[in-house]
């Protein structure tokens, strides 16, 4: 696996001068919240560093890349490309950068979108990624605290406030995350029938 130096020396080339700020920003926080809940810091930096590394690609590049490595895109995820940055900086970080780590990769791959059952590096990217320092929107202050107290209120927190900035804008929700959605719900729950 490529060392963080030759990660951030790829990132600079590749992306913009404030995605490379955000991406900083998420691998911070990343950290933090792996001290929080016991991930491993080095896994949680790696994976916060590098989850944007195909954001700034076209639409088409993001497309052929999945492509070129054999992944069969869904329909409704060609039509919105952008969405699909993560998987395309997985597989760039894996045949690249040569990341083998599958929890990595798969955070990078969801960090958009989440997805049921998210693994707990998985979910400090998602929420990384949406609550580090540079973020402003309303209500951020209040998931950042939220963030370091309870991670899955915060990660349905944030699947909420995302469905209901996409539906404002009218367009097309992903499955991927109302799935997510109704995972936390469902085993909330149950939990809370369980006690």
């Amino acid at each position: 696996m490529w060392s963080h130096s030759e990660m951030k020396e790829y990132l600079k080339k590749k992306l913009k001068k404030s995605r490379y700020e955000h991406s900083l920003g998420v691998c911070e926080t990343a950290v933090k919240l792996a001290k929080m809940y016991g991930e491993q810091e080095e896994k949680s930096y790696t994976a916060g560093l590098i989850h944007d590394c195909a954001k700034n690609m076209t639409d088409e590049e993001i497309i052929k890349t999945i492509e070129d490595a054999g992944v069969k895109i869904d329909s409704l995820s060609l039509k919105m490309p952008q969405l699909l940055h993560g998987l395309a900086g997985s597989i760039i970080a894996g045949n690249i950068m040569q990341v083998k780590d599958k929890d990595i990769l798969n955070s990078i791959t969801y960090h958009t979108t989440g997805r049921e059952n998210m693994s707990l590096l998985e979910k400090i990217i998602y929420l990384a990624d949406y609550i580090e320092p540079s973020r402003d929107f309303k209500g951020v202050e209040e998931l950042r605290e939220l963030s370091f107290k309870d991670l899955d209120k915060a990660l349905l927190c944030a699947y909420n406030n995302s469905i209901k900035f996409v539906i404002e804008k009218h367009e097309i929700l992903h499955l991927d995350t109302i799935k997510a959605r109704n995972y936390l719900i469902i085993l909330s729950s149950d939990t809370f029938s369980s006690n």
